[in-house]
């Protein structure tokens, strides 16, 4: 039997960098080395939005005061696992920082976000977050490896020269 994942995912902005994180703490972890934005896992009877707060809140020490949800992002692993991420953007927030227990946190300015060690389809939703897109649904199917081999976007596929920015 598949397994699901509920999670949410948040890109802070900030004097036009994004908070990353850089997933280096976990021996067994599919982000091992990765730089994400914060979020995680659903709690039971949380809401995306109540999920996003509190994950927020417990890994950057960070209170989000402005924040939109932007899009559903469908991760099909490859390894029989599929994952709905709630995808969010946020311009305010209010805190002190804490140290996370997942990796190192960074401001790390937007024009370089395509250099990190970023999964492929990342690359597909930080040009829809670029462009200001409305909300959209993005399917994003992996070969169980960590090679990206199918995009679709709002049920359309998404032309791999065209659309997917560089690899593979």
């Amino acid at each position: 039997m598949p397994i699901k994942h509920f999670s949410t995912l948040c890109y802070i902005q900030k004097d036009g960098a994004y908070l990353m994180l850089h997933r280096t703490v976990k021996e067994h972890d599919v982000n091992k080395d990765k730089w994400i934005g914060v979020g995680g896992h659903f709690e039971e009877g949380e809401s995306p939005e109540e999920c996003v707060l509190r994950e927020v809140k417990e890994e950057t020490g960070y209170t989000l005061t402005s924040y939109r949800f932007r899009g559903l992002v469908t991760f099909l692993s490859g390894d029989g696992v599929t994952e709905y991420m709630s995808l969010f953007t946020a311009d305010g927030f209010t805190g002190e920082p804490v140290p996370c227990d997942e990796g190192e946190l960074e401001w790390v300015p937007i024009e370089r976000i395509q250099d990190l060690n970023i999964w492929e389809g990342d690359k597909i939703f930080f040009r829809l977050l670029d462009e200001e897109a409305p909300f959209f649904s993005l399917k994003l199917v992996y070969d169980g490896h960590g090679g990206l081999v199918e995009a679709v976007l709002n049920g359309k596929p998404v032309e791999r020269d065209k659309e997917w920015k560089e690899n593979g």
